[in-house]
């Protein structure tokens, strides 16, 4: 895969560059250009991004670093079983807990949400930051949704951290998720409360919340695009005006008046007469209308 120009490697995380040194100089720089790739288009681009994340896969498969990154690359294209090995690899390789809530969620991509809710309560929840554990439970209630348990997902969601005024992180998506609930469950001026509250704790865009909120309203948005291009659709054609021929002087007319009489006279002696047509072979008999051969004479 082709690395930018502008791509030094130097990007990453100051602990992932730590991990590299363990590899041979030139095949660490080649692994953190290409995590810096995976990392740049994970966003806008995570079909690009997993294929890098196959290039750093194959050049330092043992550094943990790169089996995560690798993970976050097929959960973003939803190859969820290869995801879930990725996290399990880099896991046993840290004996870190951090990446129990998105790998909890891949059980649940992979249909299986009674383990993702199984996971939940497990005592590695417990050694997660607070971030890690509104995720968990916000992964929770995603696999009660999947089993058909609305309600229970709604009170699932129901923490201090939602009642919470401070902005962290985490909150506009938590209150999201909250607000879906409320909708699934048909509570709909609660949902468009906290679809409000989420839009107000969304800085950077994470969520869709001002268009679910222009949904409940009853706004339509037209593309402006469409509309231009349906005006010009719609748009008369100008009719195209006949070309005007210029008229031939005098010398110009009697030339060409010469040369059609020309070759009206060569038409005319080319002419051949028309072939004098066949007889057909009733006529073709003797004068007196007897065909074949004479009638012999009487003997006297």
């Amino acid at each position: 895969m082709p690395i930018p120009e502008d791509v030094t490697g130097e990007e990453i995380d100051k602990g992932v560059r730590q991990e590299l040194m363990s590899l041979p100089k030139t095949l660490a720089e080649d692994v953190a250009k290409n995590l810096v790739m995976v990392a740049k288009l994970l966003d806008d681009d995570p079909e690009r991004a997993y294929q890098y994340s196959r290039v750093a896969l194959r050049l330092a498969s043992r550094v943990a670093a790169v089996r995560e990154a690798a993970g976050f690359a097929s959960y973003g294209v939803g190859k969820y079983a290869e995801a879930l090995a990725e996290f399990r690899a880099a896991r046993r390789m840290t004996g870190n807990s951090d990446l129990w809530p998105v790998m909890a969620d891949c059980e649940r991509g992979m249909g299986r949400p009674e383990r993702a809710l199984a996971m939940a309560g497990e005592p590695e929840v417990q050694k997660l930051d607070r971030a890690g554990q509104v995720e968990m439970r916000m992964v929770a209630a995603g696999a009660r949704r999947d089993m058909g348990q609305a309600d229970a997902a709604v009170v699932t969601l129901q923490s201090p951290e939602l009642a919470s005024h401070a902005i962290q992180p985490w909150t506009a998506r938590l209150r999201y998720a909250y607000a879906d609930a409320l909708l699934a469950v048909g509570r709909e001026e609660e949902a468009r409360e906290w679809f409000a509250k989420a839009l107000e704790a969304d800085q950077g865009g994470t969520t869709d919340a001002s268009d679910r909120l222009a949904e409940l309203d009853g706004v339509e948005f037209v593309d402006a695009l469409d509309l231009e291009q349906e005006a010009d659709d719609e748009a008369p054609r100008p009719v195209e005006e006949p070309t005007a021929v210029e008229p031939m002087d005098a010398a110009e007319a009697a030339e060409d008046a010469v040369e059609v009489e020309a070759g009206e006279e060569a038409e005319d002696e080319g002419a051949e007469e028309p072939a004098e047509e066949a007889r057909p072979v009733a006529e073709a008999t003797s004068e007196d209308g007897q065909a074949g051969p004479e009638k012999a004479g009487d003997d006297s």
